[in-house]
């Protein structure tokens, strides 16, 4: 049903308007006698067309248009003019204004028709190319959805793969990269940058791929050498990811160099200190070594929370920004249920668009939600 606000302050023109209106298919009829009401009815409500009289008290025909124009939403709708003058100056100031056409007093019933039934046309067009462009801003809504999922997918499984080759397992990545996000949203980041660190930090230990099988999986204490071989995955993942136009392996390599940085410069690759380590380095270092610290390896049992805390508050200025690691701590109760609920039979994490307290990005493919709400 095409809605028509007609605007005149002649109880006679309004009742004229009406029966016209009403032998149109498909049309209802709105009016107005006062200009100002219809101008705030046609600003709460979307018409199809709007016919407005040039001479009203309060305020005229252009003044109406103007402020109907001004309006959000409201810079296409046909609007018809309706005057008794035929001074090309106000047409022509009507038409500034943003009037689409205009009737002259006294309305000839076969003009209004057309005039009326083309604005109504007009419309209509609109209507659809809007519902157009809508559906091909969902499709391209899909399709970067489905890249994005697929490019999220390769991250991952690329970070598994130097998973596989150390005996740290897949759920460690899960884990210490919502840790991440965690840390992140407690830092005040915002909600993009959680997701971009429940993307990224899975691949700080990426360089591991270029590191000699002896050394990796070596069960016992590395000696000296040993150790100055294993440094080399920090540059190692760096050179890996580092040159892609993809923000995501962007942070990737940035949190890959910087991961093993320590807060007072005597971490590694480049004896970085203080706020000269990048942030999402400081972030992810601290949320690596806990989950590291409390997890059971071949070659270790796993820490006690307890000890653990500890060892982090301990770091706190030598290895740990404090910022990082007071913000890990201040969202324990999310750390303890996410660290209960990542564990070693959860297969794959995935985003999520519910925006849960404590869990605000992360759904899991099997089993529920570690929020354990139900996602609607």
């Amino acid at each position: 049903m095409n809605r028509i606000a007609i605007i005149d302050d002649s109880d006679i023109n309004l009742t004229l308007f009406k029966h016209l209106v009403n032998k149109l298919e498909g049309c209802e009829p709105l009016l107005f006698s006062d200009s100002l009401q219809g101008l705030a009815w046609c600003i709460d409500n979307l018409p199809d067309l709007v016919i407005v009289d040039y001479m009203m008290p309060e305020l005229d025909g252009l003044g109406f248009i103007q402020r109907f124009r001004a309006a959000p939403g409201r810079e296409d709708i046909p609007v018809l003019m309706v005057t008794a003058n035929d001074d090309k100056e106000i047409r022509y100031e009507a038409l500034r204004c943003g009037a689409t056409d205009f009737l002259t007093k006294p309305v000839d019933t076969v003009e209004f028709r057309a005039r009326t039934s083309n604005m109504l046309a007009l419309r209509a067009s609109q209507r659809r190319m809007a519902n157009r462009n809508e559906e091909l801003a969902e499709e391209v809504r899909k399709a970067t959805e489905e890249i994005r999922q697929r490019e999220q997918e390769l991250l991952f499984r690329m970070s598994r793969a130097a998973e596989f080759r150390d005996p740290e397992t897949g759920a460690h990545i899960q884990r210490m990269a919502h840790y991440s996000a965690l840390i992140a949203g407690r830092l005040g980041l915002g909600a993009a940058t959680e997701e971009l660190l429940l993307q990224a930090a899975p691949m700080h230990d990426v360089g591991k791929i270029g590191i000699p099988d002896y050394i990796l999986l070596k069960p016992g204490k590395l000696t000296h050498e040993e150790f100055e071989l294993m440094k080399n995955h920090a540059s190692l993942g760096f050179e890996l990811l580092q040159g892609s136009s993809s923000r995501i392996l962007q942070t990737g390599a940035e949190i890959a160099l910087t991961h093993h940085e320590k807060f007072d410069g005597s971490g590694y690759p480049a004896g970085l200190s203080g706020e000269a380590i990048p942030l999402f380095g400081r972030i992810v270092a601290v949320a690596d070594v806990f989950d590291a610290l409390t997890s059971e390896r071949p070659y270790k049992r796993a820490w006690e929370m307890d000890r653990a805390v500890a060892f982090l508050r301990e770091g706190c200025g030598t290895h740990f920004d404090p910022r990082c690691v007071e913000a890990f701590l201040a969202g324990w109760d999310d750390v303890d249920r996410a660290r209960t609920f990542l564990d070693e039979e959860v297969p794959q994490l995935v985003i999520c668009r519910h925006r849960c307290r404590g869990f605000p990005r992360i759904d899991i493919t099997a089993g529920p939600c570690p929020c354990f709400r139900p996602h609607l």
